[in-house]
């Protein structure tokens, strides 16, 4: 019985640590810190896209088949 009061209690009290931290305030002062150009996720898409573009593009030609790279010729 001592066992599930403490589970009990340490999934409440995760659960409270959780819904707690969600939402937060921000300051007008401190949008332009986070609207910052380095706080995007573009630049990890450009480098990914160049990535399987390089790879597609170079598993192409060679035999004359039509392959892209991906192996369903």
């Amino acid at each position: 019985m001592k066992s599930q009061r403490v589970a009990a209690l340490g999934i409440i009290s995760a659960a409270l640590l959780v819904l707690t931290t969600g939402c937060v305030k921000v300051a007008p002062y401190e949008r332009g810190i986070l609207a910052h150009p380095t706080m995007s996720t573009d630049d990890l898409s450009i480098g990914v896209d160049e990535h399987v573009r390089a790879v597609s593009e170079g598993a192409a030609g060679g035999l004359g088949g039509g392959g892209g790279g991906c192996g369903c010729n």
